[in-house]
């Protein structure tokens, strides 16, 4: 592509607004004179022929002559306005559309990496912060842990209350789970009563154990709704890295396979063996 036929870019449609402001400027400023040249060469014409004077004459024809390429400057403004006015209006009617389908493209993003329920991040969205999280972790030799949380007894919750109920506890645990969350961590729904949490720069395994009972007794709390108060426990499973694994899958599966020990023996939590 030679650089006369390369594609220029396209002017904003304030730049041009400014631009109609200036044309319309001149556009008055160029009426204006015209005006003037119309009223002056009338009041010379009134004079009689007798009582003008070669040189009158000739300046009188100049005058006229003036007057008629102003005019014509004039109509020629008028049609570069419109050709403006015309350029602005379809410019901001492009704009407007593509605000919408960035708008749409924002939403089909969102949507598409957070739980449509809750709002938390989704376990596509949350695989992807927990590979970035691995990584610095291996360059800068950082610690990480990811808890497995399920409620214990939720489907309890949808048979006597209904879904919608549940619904409203799945929210209400969401909002909670995200308010206990650090600006460095994730918390996600992987899908029913389950969610993944997270935790970067985990400096030991009390810190991790107190983060984790934190947890259980926030999640605890009675959900307060119209059918009355509901209290939902719930049962987390820990993995670390490096120690139970250095892949998101394996330490994904170890928080997993804790998360069930702890379930079943009762604790609250526990850590993959």
């Amino acid at each position: 592509m030679t650089p006369s036929s390369a594609p220029q870019p396209a002017i904003p449609s304030d730049s041009l607004s400014a631009v109609l402001g200036q044309a319309e400027h001149v556009q008055a400023l160029v009426d204006e004179s015209a005006l003037a040249l119309s009223t002056l060469n009338s009041v010379l014409g009134q004079q009689s022929a007798q009582a003008q004077s070669q040189e009158v004459k000739q300046a009188l024809a100049q005058s006229q002559a003036v007057e008629e390429k102003v005019q014509d400057a004039s109509d020629k403004l008028v049609l570069v306005t419109q050709a403006l006015e015309g350029e602005i209006k379809e410019r901001k009617a492009l704009d407007a559309e593509l605000a919408l389908v960035t708008q749409q493209e924002e939403v089909a993003r969102y949507a598409a990496l957070h739980d449509s329920l809750t709002g938390l991040p989704n376990r596509t969205l949350f695989n992807d912060r927990l590979e970035h999280s691995l990584a610095q972790a291996r360059r800068h030799d950082l610690a990480l842990a990811v808890m497995f949380l399920d409620l214990d007894g939720f489907k309890q919750v949808n048979d006597t209350y209904g879904h919608d109920v549940g619904d409203v506890v799945l929210k209400t645990i969401a909002e909670r789970l995200k308010e206990n969350t650090r600006n460095d961590d994730t918390v996600s729904r992987l899908g029913g009563d389950e969610f993944l949490y997270l935790l970067m720069g985990a400096a030991d395994e009390q810190t991790v154990a107190n983060l984790a009972q934190k947890t259980i007794h926030r999640v605890q709390l009675p959900c307060q709704l119209s059918t009355g108060n509901i209290s939902v426990l719930t049962s987390i499973g820990i993995s670390l890295f490096p120690r139970n694994g250095v892949t998101a899958d394996a330490l994904i599966k170890e928080a997993d396979a804790a998360m069930y020990a702890a379930k079943r023996d009762r604790t609250g939590y526990a850590f993959a063996k």
